[in-house]
């Protein structure tokens, strides 16, 4: 957990990551390099800087595909968690490719005239009414504004000052930006170089992101819990519940709960981490403590309180077990109210 603004301390895991990542990075481009200059046909000349863009350009694309991917293969699978981790690193380095492959696109385009190489981009083509002439450039500098003001926000002094809400709301933004670079693909690349490779990058790069959400969308209504004993929710079976891990239950009206199962107690809490708003059930208790699966935060099971010195508070439930079945009470209390957890094995 970071404190008081102070950047997150790195830690061995972290390190070996971003080692990793970079590693990643410069063998891919480094292969498309050389995959472009041998395969090019004999009689045609490609400028280095073209391939640079090129290579640049479908790298950022597969980062952010990547990175909006990572959310729902999280929650079929925990290989996938540690990179929920280590989620805002390959975002600021997604937008630091993309901004190196619209510097290189703008200069090497726009950059040999007189007029200035910014305006020239937004001026040079103004076919807005045509669809295979349209200016794509406009919406790949769309998706780059929104990368920036993620990756400048990306920092908790502006969490805490904006808020978890607006906060959140912007960095919904990606998937704007996404639909954006995909767009800006579709009418720019692929208008002027129909390789089946890129076609095929493209499709099932889309594909893929629509169809992990809408799978884990699907799976988050199905674990909607409507039905229950005396207006409370059925939560599951006792022997269904993991220790040291939540079942999600969505209520009709308010937040989702996490009802975690610390050896043999179980408590509820809100699903939101009041940190990002990550989804808390989706992590599990370390050291006592549940434990948020996107940085950390760590909240206490019996009263939803953070450890001090941090004061973030969220709200808890009541829990029951009657015939070794676990039920939730829908109804909040206020964030930071202690609960008792049910014991497993005692009376309800």
């Amino acid at each position: 957990m970071s404190h008081d603004y102070k950047a997150v301390q790195s830690t061995p895991f972290k390190k070996r990551f971003d080692l990793w990542l970079l590693i990643g990075i410069a063998l891919y481009l480094v292969g498309f390099i050389a995959v472009s200059f041998s395969t090019q046909p004999a009689g045609e000349s490609l400028h280095p800087v073209q391939v640079v863009i090129r290579a640049t350009g479908t790298l950022a694309f597969l980062l952010l595909t990547f990175i909006l991917c990572i959310g729902p293969l999280a929650r079929f699978t925990d290989r996938f968690k540690p990179f929920l981790y280590n989620r805002r690193h390959l975002g600021v380095t997604t937008f630091l490719i993309a901004l190196m492959h619209a510097a290189l696109t703008i200069m090497w385009y726009h950059g040999f005239s007189e007029t200035n190489p910014l305006v020239s981009v937004f001026i040079s083509n103004p076919r807005y009414d045509s669809l295979s002439g349209f200016p794509f450039e406009s919406l790949g500098f769309v998706a780059l504004i929104i990368l920036f003001l993620m990756a400048a926000t990306s920092h908790d002094f502006w969490n805490a000052n904006l808020g978890p809400g607006l906060w959140k709301t912007l960095h919904m933004g990606v998937y704007f930006a996404y639909a954006a670079l995909v767009l800006h693909v579709a009418l720019g690349a692929i208008q002027f170089n129909k390789d089946p490779i890129y076609v095929g990058l493209l499709a099932a790069s889309a594909v893929t992101v629509i169809g992990l959400h809408l799978i884990s969308g699907i799976a988050g209504l199905r674990s909607s819990h409507r039905d229950g004993l005396d207006g409370w929710l059925k939560v599951a079976a006792v022997a269904d519940m993991e220790d040291a891990r939540a079942k999600i239950i969505r209520p009709a009206k308010g937040e989702a709960i996490a009802v975690f199962r610390d050896g043999e107690k179980i408590s509820a809490v809100s699903n939101v981490c009041r940190h990002q708003g990550g989804p808390l059930g989706e992590g599990k208790i370390v050291d006592g403590c549940i434990t948020c699966p996107w940085h950390g935060f760590q909240y206490r099971m019996q009263d939803g309180q953070s450890p001090p010195p941090f004061t973030e508070k969220i709200a808890t439930y009541a829990t029951r077990i009657v015939d070794g079945v676990v039920y939730v009470n829908p109804e909040p209390n206020a964030p930071g109210t202690p609960q008792t957890p049910s014991q497993i094995g005692a009376s309800a």
